[in-house]
């Protein structure tokens, strides 16, 4: 489906989808199809924005027999006018008066300053109308049905121009209510009510959102009976209790009708008398969204009326939204219980994955023992065969014993591992490393000849060490490999024991 092109529309079609765009702030896209299915009325198009949009055939057939007609100004409050022709053409239209959001300023709103030149000029202009508004004002407090009956007949823009005159500040809906609560603390001191500190429309949501009866106060200043009214009705202790009772659900909102926002609330409930207070509550056999109000009470009421006028709209009200509440109970527990069902189940996968973890490091940290086993076994295999092959090269440069005839032979008795002794005379010049090598090839060197057995040759890369040593038993001696020439260490004749090395107890020592 293409999108509807604006320049095609007509000069009241133009003009009705800017004034419902202002409103609802909406996509002109979305905004001229929701305009096309009401007829092009703003009126019920913002109702359907606002409410849920539904079927309602009779409105629309309305709608098309008034689209001749100019539209209303809708800038302020969405309008009623759904509901009064629903309610004067179907029989089953409910009996509640429907309680609908409102379209709050904006937060910083321009002030035009006039030209210095221009504000002298006009400096006396402001002053006469000044005088004149104060004047009206002293008129309108002696005689108080005066501007009662200018504002249900001024035109809106009038009433906006009234409503800015006041000289209260406009803020925003939240801080408009801190200001509420805070004036309404110092006129009347501390009380027991608990204001929602927050704009209407806010407070609409919650007491739709947690199923709950809002209780509107508006007050106004300048009304004689307003403060007899707070002080022995709306403060009472029989209206407080009421008020305060868990068991009731009820939460308050409270405005100042000099502002602009209670100001538009008190003309969306159809607000006519002073001091006034309504209840509105969640209806849903209207619709999934709809807020009604179910009580109101305007005008000085003593406690008894008021409470039993709040308490019948509570009692009319409560089943239905206990059902809702009962309902809502159990797709919580629904909920509660898929939300612990799928927690377990996390924790289920979290335990089977960190066994799944630690059996995979078990095994990897096994695969690295036995990969390390292997090398160890491997290198020590290694070193085996290349201490033989050194043996035998070794074994093959150790020197022949001396002949009888020479003098100065060294005449060594060395006792092995095995218990053996053996008795070896070595050179006059032959050092301690001759003796070692000596005790290291002798089990080579015991056997048949040499030169016909072997021809190996040093291996690469091996550095050997003695794992023993040479010990002469008394006085104990150590004799080290590079000590020097044997005959200097031992002497001409000699005992020495051979000692494995002991890593452990040489580290003691």
């Amino acid at each position: 489906m293409s999108s509807p092109d604006i320049s095609e529309l007509s000069e009241t079609q133009r003009s009705a989808l800017e004034t419902y765009t202002a409103v609802t702030d909406q996509e002109p896209v979305e905004a001229i199809a929701l305009l096309s299915r009401s007829q092009w009325n703003v009126q019920i198009a913002i109702a359907k924005f606002f409410d849920g949009e539904g079927p309602d055939p009779v409105e629309e057939a309305r709608a098309s027999l008034e689209n001749a007609s100019p539209a209303r100004p809708t800038r302020q409050t969405q309008n009623l006018l759904h509901e009064d022709l629903t309610a004067r053409f179907s029989p089953a239209s409910p009996a509640n008066e429907p309680a609908p959001r409102i379209v709050t300023q904006p937060r910083d709103q321009p002030v035009f300053r006039p030209p210095f030149l221009l504000a002298i000029v006009f400096a006396p202009f402001n002053i006469l109308y000044q005088l004149l508004f104060s004047s009206f004002r002293l008129f309108g407090t002696l005689f108080p049905f005066l501007p009662r009956l200018l504002n249900t007949t001024a035109s809106p823009a009038l009433q906006g121009a009234r409503r800015n005159t006041n000289g209260r500040r406009p803020l925003a809906p939240k801080d408009t209510a801190a200001r509420f609560i805070r004036e309404f603390e110092e006129e009347y001191g501390t009380h027991s009510l608990e204001f929602l500190e927050n704009g209407y429309n806010m407070a609409l949501e919650r007491a739709h959102r947690d199923l709950k009866f809002l209780l509107v106060v508006l007050c106004a200043p300048e009304h004689d009976h307003t403060e007899t009214w707070v002080k022995e009705t709306l403060l009472s202790k029989e209206v407080t209790d009421f008020v305060n009772d868990p068991q009731n659900n009820i939460i308050v909102w409270g405005g100042n009708v000099q502002d602009a926002e209670a100001y538009q609330v008190a003309n969306s409930l159809r607000c006519t008398k002073f001091p006034f207070a309504a209840a509105i509550a969640h209806t849903p056999g209207v619709s999934s969204a709809a807020m009604s109000v179910i009580a109101r009470m305007s005008g000085l009421t003593s406690p008894a009326e008021f409470v039993e006028k709040l308490r019948t709209g509570i009692s009319q009200n409560k089943e239905p939204l206990e059902r809702i509440r009962s309902t809502r109970a159990e797709q919580q527990a629904s909920r509660s219980l898929r939300e612990q069902q799928d927690s377990a189940y996390e924790r289920s996968l979290a335990i089977d994955r960190e066994r799944a973890r630690q059996r995979r490091e078990a095994e990897a940290a096994r695969q690295r023992e036995e990969q390390l086993a292997a090398e160890r076994q491997a290198a020590e295999e290694k070193r085996i065969r290349d201490l033989e092959q050194w043996k035998q090269w070794r074994a093959r440069s150790i020197p022949e014993e001396p002949d009888a005839d020479v003098k100065d032979a060294v005449r060594i008795s060395i006792r092995l591992l095995s218990g053996d002794r053996v008795v070896r005379k070595f050179g006059p010049e032959a050092d301690m490393e001759e003796l070692y090598a000596f005790v290291e090839c002798y089990d080579i060197l015991k056997e048949a000849d040499l030169s016909e057995k072997t021809t190996a040759e040093k291996p690469d890369g091996f550095d050997h060490t003695y794992g023993f040593r040479l010990v002469s038993p008394m006085p104990r001696v150590v004799h080290e490999a590079d000590a020097g020439s044997i005959r200097e260490q031992v002497g001409r004749n000699g005992s020495l024991l051979v000692e494995l090395i002991d890593e452990e107890s040489d580290g003691e020592e």
